[in-house]
């Protein structure tokens, strides 16, 4: 990858390893380069052998000339270079077919449910485009069908234009090594081809949704302690894949959860790790189990709803002089280390604690139904059973009405089996 770009606007030569770009006249120079491509004119920065000879090696195998700014992280050391556009945007056929497919049955899965459903919603001011909204009772819900490349960045950009909207956006990928994974509430297929998409055949949320398990490390429980595989005597809790749980619990479908997402029966939750607060994974979940989580560790913090930029690692200037060769093809293209999946870091959001929170013993008082009869109804009750009007009234165990048939004698409730006399309970 090259080390320098020509600046079409200003006509000058940038030494991306240099921290002042060659210019510290120009310090907003960084800013203006390092900006999103649909952010910024797209012919902005070139080639530099392109600018000096007319063409360079790029050209030969369908990029272009012009050049976006990337950090490349190497063996932990994080540097700019300069790598060519392609010569088209558009993702490929293949990745259209899909697309489109995807996009169709999302559409299909609201409707037949009896959700609204608009297929590239846009926003008044068309600056925030949407592959399908579906609108329910409780969500409007910006689907993401997203089968070509995109950045982490562009992700977020895109997600916090559309919760500007109130629209919950949910990214829908293919790949388990999707910078959007995390960085936005997500969803993960299998890589089906358009024509299985687009069939009634059934797909199944394969990462992205989770179901809470809690219980108390001992020697008895089911699950083996997460920290030491023995038993600890704390309590654990973290969220699922649906066929690790216990019991088991069913896969969730994208048709299902095109609708219980927008009727808010699963709900996206920001899960910081207990051991990095700086590591967060997203997950759906279902309602139930949202609810159980806030009573176990309280209500959600305001500042965990809001998505922070994820920090920049720091850069390194190596100084070296500027080369104006093309660079096309001679080094891995891969602007960074290899990236693990991301699917599985850390996913389970595991917390641990030594007692149970105080507010799980709070048990809610239970009503005791009682039997409020008026004076006429015991009257016309005493008449009916062939007893005197005072031995009629509830039973002191759990309520119900009983009588007796004589005075001075006793008679078992019918409900709860507690033997009665006229003072109560027995």
């Amino acid at each position: 990858m090259a080390n320098g770009v020509f600046h079409t606007g200003y006509g000058i030569e940038i030494e991306l390893t240099h921290a002042d770009l060659g210019h510290p006249d120009r310090p907003g120079l960084f800013d203006e380069i390092t900006q999103p491509i649909d952010q910024r004119e797209r012919e902005l920065l070139q080639c530099l052998e392109h600018h000096k000879r007319g063409v360079c090696k790029a050209e030969d195998e369908d990029r272009s000339p012009w050049m976006a700014i990337r950090r490349r992280t190497v063996d932990g050391r994080t540097t700019l270079v300069a790598a060519h556009l392609p010569v088209r945007q558009r993702p490929t056929a293949e990745e259209s077919d899909k697309h489109k497919a995807m996009k169709e049955r999302i559409a299909r899965a609201a409707d037949r449910h009896g959700l609204t459903a608009e297929v590239e919603a846009r926003s008044t001011d068309g600056r925030v485009r949407t592959d399908v909204l579906v609108t329910g009772d409780a969500e409007r819900i910006g689907w993401e069908a997203q089968y070509s490349p995109i950045t982490a960045a562009t992700v977020r950009r895109r997600s916090q234009a559309a919760a500007d909207l109130g629209i919950l956006p949910l990214w829908i990928t293919n790949s388990d090594r999707a910078a959007l994974i995390n960085r936005a509430p997500w969803a993960r297929v299998d890589d089906f081809s358009w024509k299985d998409i687009a069939s009634p055949r059934t797909m199944l949320v394969r990462g992205g949704v989770r179901h809470l398990q809690s219980w108390k490390c001992s020697r008895t429980a089911e699950r083996t302690c997460p920290a030491n595989g023995t038993f600890c005597g704390q309590f654990h809790a973290h969220w699922e894949l649906p066929a690790l749980c216990l019991p088991q619990r069913p896969h969730t479908e994208v048709d299902q959860l095109v609708v219980t997402s927008a009727d808010g029966e699963h709900v996206p939750m920001r899960i910081p790790s207990q051991r990095d607060p700086r590591s967060v994974t997203r997950v759906w979940v279902p309602a139930d189990d949202r609810d159980e989580w806030r009573q176990i560790f309280g209500p959600d913090d305001d500042s965990a709803n809001q998505e922070p930029e994820a920090p920049d690692s720091e850069l390194t200037f190596t100084e070296e002089p500027l080369d104006s060769v093309c660079r096309y093809g001679e080094e891995n293209k891969v602007f960074n280390d290899r990236q693990t999946r991301r699917d599985t870091a850390d996913a389970t959001g595991l917390h641990t604690f030594s007692e149970v929170p105080p507010r799980l013993f709070k048990i809610p008082q239970q009503r005791v139904q009682r039997l409020d009869v008026t004076p006429q109804q015991r009257q016309e009750a005493a008449a009916l059973n062939g007893c005197d009007a005072w031995l009629i009234g509830p039973c002191a165990g759990c309520g119900t009405a009983i009588h007796r048939y004589g005075p001075g004698s006793a008679h078992a409730c019918r409900t709860c089996r507690a033997r009665v006399s006229r003072h109560g309970r027995i």
